[in-house]
């Protein structure tokens, strides 16, 4: 592979950008347009007054005095009378009634005229904010799209490789295994490891093993390549699509451990586990508002897009803001969830973390125990959020462990590092699962007595191959 070249930019790589440059030009277009309200302005309250003005004081012997010569006081009442409802809703005080009454000789009418008129006022202000706020949240979305376009475009070109003398080679010798390549694309990944993406299938009656192709491609690239996840085992009379992946150096296993609130099998937090693209693996712990059944759909459908949005390659970050919009939008009720997601690289034997609004994460070494934490906001609660990331070298035999609120709220605040590093550090247990329900054991014997919270312990092990 050692004459690839990559790929001038081509038609394709052109068209995405412009498309995402169509997306960035709606999105200001919709941020561009009426924006949210927190008042009235002076022109909507002259309006309000002068449909009271025209329902009720059209048609009383003292409208020309009070809208005439006393129109500064009359207007002076209107607006107390506005802001006490405002402030403290439709049942006013004795005062403002008693002030009214002394210069309204139709005071009742009058209020409940004002009092409907300013309830319509401010319903209609809340439709045109919720409009608002969804124009916002689309915007945001289609941004964080056409951004997640360009940087895919920008992708594409860097690892694209062109390499004819070695897919001739690599052609050649398939066939001698009875397999024919319709076509082959060569690329290089970003941690700078080669992937080739092949479609091909039997001459023959009878199926080649994927095992028999993978010997073959790495013979012909020099490089020791695997299967990447969801592959079929054998290759058939029907063309299938072979994406083979130089092998990591790393592996990672996963373990879990849970209780619900009160020791109840339903529980409000939810994990994934799963391999992404481009020899990554990724986990993440997801704690819904509150507990139960409720919180459980909460943190469910937060895992579930995110496993659909990081399998589909959207970028960690990205995938995180877009489910947070999603959960905003056409919402009146603040129901947020925690995210906590770790990213590793199977080639470099790294990490990056990525937390809106979780807890500690603890990193489990050879020499010690280490912690991160995180100040940010969980998702669901404001439109756009600021994610905190961070990069850690791995080695052979570390442990990530995760954990949701429920866990650190068990033991006394000031101490909650300290025990949880001490329980941690403690363990000589080799097994992700063993260490995970270890952990939680000794917590819950920590407190003696049923879960407060639910509580989640999620620990990766990383290994070298």
């Amino acid at each position: 592979m050692e004459n690839g070249q990559a790929l001038h930019a081509s038609p394709y790589a052109v068209q995405i950008e412009k498309f995402a440059d169509s997306l960035t030009q709606i999105s200001h277009t919709f941020m561009k347009m009426e924006k949210k309200k927190d008042f009235f302005t002076g022109e909507e309250v002259d309006g309000m007054f002068g449909r009271v003005k025209d329902g009720v004081c059209q048609k009383c012997e003292k409208c020309a005095w009070c809208w005439g010569e006393d129109f500064v006081h009359t207007y002076q009442m209107g607006y107390e009378v506005l802001s006490a409802v405002d402030s403290y809703g439709s049942e006013l005080n004795m005062e403002i009634k008693r002030k009214l009454a002394q210069r309204c000789v139709q005071a009742p009418r009058y209020l409940r005229r004002l009092l409907n008129t300013f309830q319509e006022a401010k319903q209609d202000m809340m439709w045109k904010n919720r409009m608002a706020q969804s124009r916002e949240g689309c915007a945001i979305q289609l941004d964080t799209f056409a951004e997640m376009l360009r940087e895919t475009s920008k992708e594409l070109e860097d690892s694209l490789v062109e390499d004819e003398r070695t897919e001739k080679r690599l052609t050649a010798a398939l066939k001698k295994k009875g397999i024919r390549v319709l076509n082959c694309y060569f690329f290089m990944n970003r941690g700078g490891k080669y992937e080739i993406h092949l479609t091909a299938r039997t001459t023959q009656e009878k199926c080649v093993t994927m095992k028999e192709v993978l010997e073959e491609v790495s013979g012909v690239i020099g490089r020791q390549m695997v299967a990447a996840a969801g592959q079929g085992q054998t290759v058939g009379r029907e063309y299938v699509k072979i994406v083979c992946l130089e092998g990591p150096a790393y592996r990672v296993i996963q373990g879990v451990a849970r209780v619900g609130k009160g020791g109840s099998q339903v529980s409000g937090d939810n994990f994934l586990a799963c391999e992404l693209p481009g020899g990554r693996q990724a986990i993440a712990l997801s704690d819904g508002m509150g507990s139960g059944e409720k919180a459980c759909r909460e943190s469910a459908q937060v895992v579930e897009l995110l496993e659909e949005l990081l399998a589909a390659g959207f970028p960690e970050k990205m995938a995180i803001q877009m489910i947070n919009t999603t959960l905003v939008m056409g919402r009146e009720e603040i129901h947020y969830s925690t995210v906590d997601m770790g990213i590793f690289d199977l080639y470099r034997g790294t990490c990056e973390f990525v937390k809106a609004g979780a807890s500690s994460t603890f990193i489990k070494r050879k020499d010690g125990v280490e912690r991160l934490t995180s100040t940010s906001l969980p998702i669901g609660v404001v439109h756009k959020i600021e994610l905190e990331s961070t990069e850690c070298q791995l080695g052979d035999g570390d442990f990530v462990v995760m954990m949701t609120d429920g866990v650190l709220d068990a033991l006394p605040v000031a101490e909650q590092d300290v025990i949880l590093s001490t329980i941690i550090g403690g363990s000589d247990l080799g097994n992700p699962r063993e260490l995970a329900q270890h952990i939680l054991k000794q917590v819950m014997n920590w407190t003696g007595e049923a879960p407060q919270d639910d509580m989640t312990v999620l620990v990766a092990g990383v290994w070298r191959r």
